[in-house]
């Protein structure tokens, strides 16, 4: 691997944190700022740097060549993979969600901005049924795209492990414990699993689940051992993973008007829109201070726009 790849990995990035003035944010005596981790790279950002940081040090340690990793055909964990995997020098193979997609791979590639840019990239694809797909971390199922493809260091669906809780607690510096609540989407558990390993004793950490079903509790207990001084919101998901409706869109068209900032259908979207709500309700007491944390994930709109222009639906504004 060469030094830049090594830089770029071996980097601790500090970012920003934009404060958003909106007049329900001063009718309500509160202060809120995002923690732009967006901005770290076009596509592997947000916690998807995070994430992969150390499982590619790990790699390279362990003189692998190659990575392979799972996920569906707008993944942005699969382009971020691809990306990284490239920048760190690594082959990198993806199972993808979907055995219709490799029907006719040239057209999937030209509809599907996401998988197009893993492509690029020099990502490999094995399209698998979705029955198949829940069968996707076992030893058969591995052997064989060993047996495929040769060895490689295995990152799981949503890049959640303990390397990957190791990079998220890197989110959090000491700036931020002027924060009363630290706020995150939740998709696989692993972003908010460091956050709430690093956040201080006086601070409490909010998740906002982006799928259905109650089982995220539990994952993330995996990797919590000392902080109890969390909680989820289970209410904003929006009928589940990748999942809206017109009052999401247009909440994040209007977000992006007033403050500049872009967010996501599948996560940060979910996330501000539950933040403004209890706002509304008046869960958060005058003086409050809030950090919300932006994952990235921007990379997926295009095609999220594609589905949403097919059906003749109001789009994303970029």
């Amino acid at each position: 691997m060469n030094s830049s790849s090594n830089s770029f990995f071996d980097s601790t990035f500090i970012t920003k944190n934009q404060q958003v003035y909106l007049p329900i944010l001063e009718e309500k005596k509160v202060e809120l700022f995002i923690k732009r981790e967006d901005l770290i790279h076009p596509f592997v950002s947000g916690n998807k740097f995070r994430k992969l940081k150390y499982n590619l040090l790990e790699a390279k340690k362990l003189k692998k060549k190659a990575i392979l990793t799972f996920g569906g055909a707008y993944s942005n964990h699969v382009v971020a993979t691809a990306v990284a995997g490239k920048i760190a020098g690594f082959k990198t193979f993806g199972v993808i969600r979907g055995d219709e997609l490799g029907k006719n791979l040239k057209e999937t590639i030209k509809e599907n901005a996401t998988l197009r840019e893993a492509q690029n990239h020099g990502m490999k694809f094995h399209f698998v049924s979705r029955e198949l797909y829940r069968q996707k971390t076992s030893f058969g199922f591995i052997e064989k795209m060993k047996n495929k493809w040769g060895d490689f260091y295995l990152i799981p669906e949503g890049g959640t492990n303990s390397l990957a809780i190791t990079g998220c607690k890197e989110i959090l510096t000491n700036e931020d414990s002027e924060f009363d609540y630290i706020c995150s989407s939740v998709g696989t558990g692993g972003t908010i699993s460091g956050l709430i390993n690093s956040v201080k004793k006086h601070q409490k950490t909010i998740g906002f689940n982006a799928l259905k079903g109650n089982f995220l509790k539990d994952e993330i207990n995996q990797f919590v051992k000392r902080n109890k001084n969390w909680s989820l919101q289970k209410e904003y998901h929006f009928g589940g993973y990748a999942k809206y409706n017109e009052e999401l869109i247009r909440f994040i068209n209007k977000f992006k008007k007033e403050t500049s900032i872009q967010l996501d259908p599948i996560y940060t979207g979910k996330m501000m829109f539950g933040i403004f709500d209890l706002l509304e309700k008046n869960n958060f007491l005058e003086g409050t201070k809030i950090l919300a944390i932006h994952t990235g994930g921007i990379q997926g709109i295009e095609g999220f726009n594609q589905k949403l222009t097919s059906k003749n639906e109001l789009i994303i504004e970029l």
